[in-house]
């Protein structure tokens, strides 16, 4: 099917009134345009609940897309009493939902990489340097065959998918590990050395002082054949655009913006409308 406009956007984080902003702004049209999501629907917005409700429902009608964020899997995680719902989180309200139940079934089924379009490829947080593409495609598989299994089977991998310290990705890691590995590639990358090895607790901007020998995911320089669209890192304020690499997580939920990344010809539509002072 071909779209009059495709766009993908950032991190909603629950921001329902910024998101429908949004909406307005792109002069979106579900009749002739598709929306992709870099993941994060739900969190620490005033309404995850609606957000999440409409985001099923115009991707179920063709017309959206989704990749699976950090705070998606934490999501899961508390339906499933494998976590607790943290204090900044406002997602109580889908789970006292009549359609709570139903909407997390759909999320755990959504992918955890998308190809938008033959030049770019979609993940929430980013792909490490040691990765191919076409091999971060074969573990995004894996992890969303665990994910979309029998419940049984994701009640038994998510209590494995949180880790303080960083797993070491070497060539015989299996199970539970390697789950964990991949999710943390995806969900949770900010900084990384070349060899893969990751750094949790650096979450700012680039000017800012960071661990030696680490440097952000993105500017480890590797030959890629598609441009890598990512959200997650809402201190960048989606000001990282490189040949290869994307950022659109604008920080709406920290008071900045909400960002839409045109696909046909690369420009970004912001809005900050109704997104929450900082």
């Amino acid at each position: 099917m071909s779209f009059r406009h495709q766009y993908v956007i950032g991190d909603l984080q629950g921001c329902y009134a910024a998101y429908q902003k949004l909406l307005e702004t792109l002069k979106f049209d579900p009749t002739q345009d598709k929306l992709w999501f870099a993941g994060d629907l739900v969190a620490r917005g005033e309404d995850s609940l609606s957000t999440l409700r409409h985001v099923k429902m115009l991707c179920e009608q063709g017309a959206a897309a989704t990749v699976l964020g950090n705070h998606d899997l934490n999501l899961l995680a508390v339906w499933r009493g494998a976590a607790k719902i943290k204090k900044k989180d406002k997602t109580a309200p889908i789970f006292a939902a009549e359609d709570g139940e139903e909407l997390l079934q759909w999320l755990r089924c959504q992918p955890i990489l998308a190809y938008p379009d033959k030049h770019t490829v979609l993940v929430h947080a980013g792909i490490p340097p040691h990765w191919s593409i076409d091999a971060a495609a074969q573990y995004a598989q894996q992890l969303e065959a665990q994910l979309k299994g029998s419940l049984d089977q994701l009640d038994r991998l998510l209590p494995h998918l949180y880790s303080k310290s960083a797993d070491e990705w070497h060539d015989g890691i299996n199970g539970f590990t390697k789950m964990r590995a991949i999710s943390n590639y995806f969900t949770r990358m900010r900084l990384c050395k070349q060899d893969g090895t990751l750094e949790f607790s650096f979450t700012s901007s680039l000017d800012q002082h960071m661990p030696d020998d680490f440097m952000p995911w993105f500017e480890w320089q590797v030959p890629r054949t598609r441009k890598i669209l990512f959200g997650h890192w809402a201190a960048l304020k989606g000001e990282v655009d490189l040949p290869h690499a994307r950022a659109l997580d604008g920080g709406c939920v920290w008071g900045n913006s909400l960002l839409a990344y045109r696909l046909s010809d690369g420009k970004v539509i912001s809005s900050s409308a109704h997104c929450p002072s900082p």
